[in-house]
């Protein structure tokens, strides 16, 4: 490509793929948080006490209804101290966490009933009723979907940034700066997104399709 810098290109690889393992890192450890604390909000909010219920539900209707970008600048001023890596791991993982705690509720609405009065008339505990019979149901069923989110995420980590994590687009726009080489290096970027998401996607599709026969 004519004025295409390819030196640049070269030279900035070995920044972005640094940045890039903590892009990877983040989103690994922020989709485990997202899955294990979604879960969690799914089961708390079928709790027979309104005094857990509501208090769930509301925290989730905050999270949904505010910018991750907003939730990540306000968990950095509040937690100055702690290292911002974790602070962006957290936030990921929390704002993640309202979203798949509703795929998870539709995946435990969608175990048949018959299940539950099976589980009665064995005189199953709850925790064994969750256990053993509903919540492999319910997260066989939805894994696609988490996986799904699980790529939103990891298309989301640029926004660590402004919390000075230095994932992959930090590192972009770092070289860029101190080499006026933007156009080289953000494409680099968009392509190692690409080459590690596209892959995923298609994974999960065959994954969907696979779980729905």
């Amino acid at each position: 490509m004519n004025g295409f810098d390819w030196n640049a290109v070269r030279e900035s690889l070995p920044a972005l793929l640094n940045g890039f393992r903590i892009t990877l890192l983040a989103t690994v450890l922020g989709t485990l948080v997202a899955a294990v604390l979604g879960l969690a909000v799914a089961v708390a909010g079928r709790a027979p006490s309104r005094f857990v219920t509501v208090p769930v539900r509301a925290v989730t209707e905050f999270v949904r209804s505010t910018p991750l970008l907003v939730q990540l600048v306000g968990a950095a001023a509040l937690f100055n101290t702690v290292e911002p890596l974790y602070i962006g791991i957290a936030v990921l993982g929390i704002h993640y966490a309202a979203y798949t705690s509703e795929v998870y509720r539709a995946g435990i609405d969608g175990v048949p009933k018959g299940q539950w009065e099976a589980c009665r008339a064995l005189s199953l505990s709850p925790r064994r009723t969750w256990q053993a019979v509903i919540l492999p149901q319910a997260v066989r069923n939805v894994l696609p979907a988490l996986g799904n989110y699980a790529i939103s995420m990891f298309k989301e980590t640029p926004f660590l940034a402004v919390i000075t994590v230095q994932e992959m687009v930090f590192e972009a726009r770092k070289y860029g700066a101190e080499h006026f080489a933007y156009t080289e290096v953000f494409t680099l970027a968009g392509l190692i997104f690409l080459v590690a998401s596209y892959p995923t996607s298609l994974l999960m599709r065959k994954l969907e399709k696979r779980l729905g026969h």
